[in-house]
């Protein structure tokens, strides 16, 4: 099942992806039925049907709370040069950085090292405290795909990466959430400007989505909406303006974004 945020057009085109009007649909095909409430609450449907030509795309949720992984992939922190964690390590986004699938992503005029990094996205369907590895997945109501964009000489200079992880549009996910993802026959596939720069397996995690979700509800409550961040691995060459980078995986479709610098 495959769950959408859309709008019908016109209005404030906020990059965080509030946007008035914007409301909850199942996405059959190019068929989509907008529902009344929400994939999390409950809902039923309008008995409308549009094409997927007819709405706009936001994304898919906006969360209470966004989380991320850094360091999950073995490739990515030798890259890096990083020291391989031994313990699962959870940080915090903005809800200001999201953007949509085919919104751009606004380079910053001083910006000199931007990279991408494309990863699976957990989103949890319910209230959720003190779960066991085992039962971790009970609270998640599917996947979608981040773009986790960063500018990597700030990413060094500031303590908390405020802006080299969180300004504005460095956070496109999309293009919407689905319920029966295989995760662990997955592959995430990033291109640049339509040739292939990135592939590894999704699963080849160090700490996988059971042991972060029972890690993190020891210590604190997730709710409904609230998103996991995965982590990548690989390497991305510098962006620059008129770059176009689209993340796939498998099952869960294509997130495509372009690049511009900021004028």
């Amino acid at each position: 099942m495959k769950w959408i945020r859309a709008h019908l057009g016109g209005g404030d085109d906020r990059q965080d992806g509030q946007r008035p009007g914007a409301f909850y649909a199942l996405l059959e095909d190019d068929r989509v039925l907008p529902v009344r409430g929400d994939p999390f609450n409950g809902h039923e449907k309008t008995g409308d049907i549009l094409r997927l030509d007819d709405v706009r795309l936001d994304v898919p949720v906006v969360p209470p709370t966004f989380y991320c992984v850094g360091l999950n992939y073995t490739k990515h922190i030798a890259t890096e040069g990083l020291k391989i964690p031994d313990k699962p390590d959870v940080g915090y986004r903005a809800n200001n950085a999201l953007i949509a699938h085919g919104q751009d992503v606004v380079i910053p005029a001083d910006a000199t090292k931007v990279h991408y990094e494309g990863e699976l996205v957990v989103v949890i369907g319910k209230r959720a405290r003190n779960l066991s590895p085992a039962d971790a997945r009970s609270c998640v109501l599917g996947y979608t795909m981040g773009n986790d964009v960063s500018e990597r000489n700030w990413q060094k200079s500031d303590r908390t990466f405020w802006r080299a992880k969180n300004s504005d549009t460095f956070k496109p996910m999309g293009p919407w959430i689905e319920t029966e993802a295989d995760v662990e026959n997955m592959e995430t596939v990033v291109k640049l400007n339509g040739k292939e720069s990135t592939r590894f397996h999704t699963n080849d995690m160090l700490f996988g989505i059971d042991t972060f979700i029972s890690t993190m509800s020891r210590y604190l409550t997730l709710y409904p909406g609230d998103i996991l961040w995965m982590g990548t691995d690989g390497h991305s060459p510098d962006l620059v303006d008129g770059d176009v980078v689209e993340v796939s995986l498998t099952g869960l479709g294509t997130l495509r974004n372009r690049f511009v610098r900021e004028r």
